[in-house]
């Protein structure tokens, strides 16, 4: 039976090229593919050969080889871990993939300009966000700065000596997930909790579950509050779900907030197999990809509306003796 750690070892080269899908440039220690999972004519999913890592510009998804069969297959974890383990015991040899690193390691996409197996990403300085390029960002999403502030840092790191910043989440492993308008990565992917989710001991009342940091920071914004009243568990991406499985016991009551498309419906199900109370909060943001983009559509309404409101108040003409 493959491993969780054996099926992100499998090469996601190999894989692709089993299925008949190769690279249209191959650049040596990394290919452009058009997506196989969207309609692509312009080659921009990018397999790191070395790292053993994809990521899609065109759709801003990316990650390991179990994360890219559930995008392929819009499946579940438990079908991936399946078809991989058939794949990798008739096809496969893991001697392919000697290369590979685990996901747990530093990496970006950013463009290596050597092929080396050190790790690439290297952070510099650690600060409160005040570039106006992260600022842009988090205002194009309708993230509230101040909520932002209190969970996230500008991040100024260097990919092979060169400089590079984003908005970093931190995580349970004390690394970063990266995020801004042209890059998505992380120095290691790891779920990240807040309250007493990491305390497996205590019987809690109630935990949401997050797929990723922007959905969280999307949801405090739609509430209009600092800090969450119940604890949290960000998952960063659904291929952290068993890490997180064991965790979620420990609570009366689960509600997630996964994403509207087959792989948030499938990892809610997952939880739904394994906790008597799950309250799947998708529903309110039904017709939406994500929390993210509910929230999008709600600031933009309000804008709309705001002129309107302003309209229908008298002019104040001042006070009356």
């Amino acid at each position: 039976m493959t491993t969780y750690n054996e099926a992100n070892k499998i090469s996601i080269k190999v894989y692709l090229a089993n299925r008949g899908i190769h690279p249209v440039k191959d650049h040596g220690y990394y290919g452009m593919y058009r997506s196989p999972f969207r309609e692509d004519t312009n080659a921009s999913l990018k397999v790191d050969y070395n790292k053993n890592l994809w990521i899609d510009f065109g759709s801003n998804d990316g990650g390991t080889m179990i994360d890219l069969v559930m995008r392929i297959n819009n499946c579940s974890l438990n079908e991936a871990m399946q078809e991989l383990n058939q794949y990798n015991s008739t096809s496969v040899n893991l001697h392919n993939t000697t290369t590979a690193q685990q996901q747990s390691e530093s990496f970006s996409f950013h463009g290596n300009n050597s092929n080396n197996n050190t790790p690439t990403i290297t952070i510099q300085k650690v600060l409160p966000i005040t570039h106006q390029a992260l600022i842009d960002y988090l205002s194009e999403r309708k993230i509230s700065l101040d909520i932002a502030k209190q969970y996230c840092s500008e991040i100024h790191y260097s990919v092979n000596g060169k400089p590079f910043f984003a908005i970093g989440f931190p995580n349970d492993s004390k690394g970063w997930i990266l995020r801004s308008e042209p890059f998505k990565g992380c120095t290691s992917m790891e779920v990240t909790t807040y309250g007493g989710a990491n305390n497996t001991n205590s019987k809690k009342e109630s935990c949401s579950v997050f797929e990723g940091f922007t959905d969280f920071l999307s949801y405090l914004s739609l509430k209009n509050a600092l800090a969450p009243q119940e604890d949290v568990i960000v998952l960063n991406s659904l291929s952290n779900l068993p890490k997180a499985i064991d965790r979620l016991k420990g609570y009366k009551e689960i509600r997630t907030y996964l994403d509207n498309d087959d792989p948030g419906k499938k990892a809610t199900l997952t939880i739904k197999k394994t906790h008597p109370v799950v309250i799947d909060q998708s529903v309110k943001y039904a017709g939406y990809k994500d929390l993210n983009e509910y929230l999008i559509s709600i600031r933009q309404i309000q804008q709309k509306e705001k002129p309107k409101i302003e309209a229908k108040r008298k002019p104040f003409k001042g006070f009356r003796p």
